[in-house]
């Protein structure tokens, strides 16, 4: 059984940061490329940051400099470190994984954030 599991999500206020978590299971972790992404109230579910199995990054224009997405391999954690929060950062962050082999994605169960203003 796959389980992708966020934690780290709270109420801040605007210029304040925090660190999302995201435990994963039951996937081969070393071939996933990993990745966060949010849903404000009324949305579509959009995404802020991945990572591959290699490393490489990638962010969404409206986080670039302020978020920063990592990976540890030996305990199977994802994690996104949010500074510079700003109100339009407020949503449900999930965390998401897909296998680069056969391409099957898994999601999280979400993580609130919510930034006042």
């Amino acid at each position: 059984q796959v389980d992708l599991v966020e934690s780290g999500g709270g109420l801040v206020q605007s210029g304040g940061s925090l660190r999302l978590s995201c435990a994963a299971t039951g996937i081969v972790f070393r071939l996933e490329t990993m990745g966060w992404y949010y849903q404000a109230p009324g949305e579509k579910r959009e995404r802020v940051a991945t990572i591959s199995s290699g490393g490489r990054t990638d962010y969404a224009d409206s986080v670039k400099g302020r978020f920063a997405i990592s990976r540890d391999k030996a305990e199977n954690m994802v994690y996104l470190q949010m500074d510079s929060l700003k109100p339009e950062d407020t949503g449900v962050y999930y965390c998401h994984s897909y296998n680069e082999l056969s391409g099957q994605p898994h999601w999280g169960q979400g993580t609130q954030v919510t930034v006042s203003s």
